[in-house]
């Protein structure tokens, strides 16, 4: 047990850490968690672990853990000011966005080195209410971890009511066929389809023709299988 002064000095270590963290983020500005690049994560991670320690230590100088916390603080402002004078070196520090859907084609070499797999894509896409990704043109993975879209041109955000004699489409999912050379019970199972007919609407033979496709989604509206292929180039 601490005793009456060991709870003393964790109570009074517990008021200065917090007042100590509080200053260096307001010094260093502040975003949304969601908006954290991995070097921002990485420092409010490591001064929050030096700030609980601080909290419950009675023994060590309480200046031990000051000039530990205003360590990493210089090192994540010079950072960010490094960053600001110079794109190559904001690059290397805080990294730099990825086009992971280029032209309407999924990137595949872009999913490999952010290790991202297709359903993980399919997901982010899902997040920013694009539910078929041949509504997509350009899909850019920014260094915050969030997923930028550019819808095409004809998926622009229309308002039905200002087109006079509109017919409104019903919306309906696409099913998911193939997923990174795999292919889906589920998906084919939901479309009403089998293997057999698969092969043959995408006339290949067996499977190993399918480790060059990344993705197979089917659109029963039109009959249509749409393919993304992987690329090494």
């Amino acid at each position: 047990m601490f005793g009456i002064s060991g709870i003393y000095w964790v109570l009074i270590n517990s008021v200065a850490s917090f007042i100590f963290l509080y200053i260096i983020s307001k010094v260093l500005g502040k975003k949304q968690i969601s908006q954290l690049e991995f070097i921002d994560y990485a420092v409010g991670i490591s001064l929050g672990s030096i700030a609980a320690d601080w909290s419950i230590e009675t023994k060590e100088p309480f200046y031990y853990y000051l000039i530990a916390m205003a360590i990493f603080f210089v090192l994540a402002w010079l950072v960010a000011e490094i960053g600001r004078k110079s794109s190559f070196l904001k690059r290397v520090f805080k990294g730099k966005p990825s086009t992971l859907i280029y032209e309407g084609e999924v990137v595949y070499k872009e999913l490999k080195k952010n290790k991202i797999d297709v359903n993980d894509l399919l997901s982010m896409l899902r997040e920013k209410n694009y539910f078929d990704i041949n509504d997509v043109a350009y899909a850019i993975f920014e260094p915050s971890g969030k997923l930028s879209v550019l819808p095409k041109g004809s998926q622009k955000p229309v308002v039905i009511e200002d087109i006079d004699g509109a017919q409104v489409k019903e919306s309906s999912l696409n099913n998911v066929l193939i997923v990174d050379g795999v292919v889906s019970k589920s998906g084919l199972s939901e479309a009403g389809k089998n293997k057999e007919w698969l092969f043959r609407k995408l006339k290949i033979d067996s499977k190993k023709d399918l480790k060059n496709i990344i993705l197979a989604v089917y659109d029963e509206t039109t009959n249509l299988i749409s393919v993304h292929y992987k690329k090494h180039d």
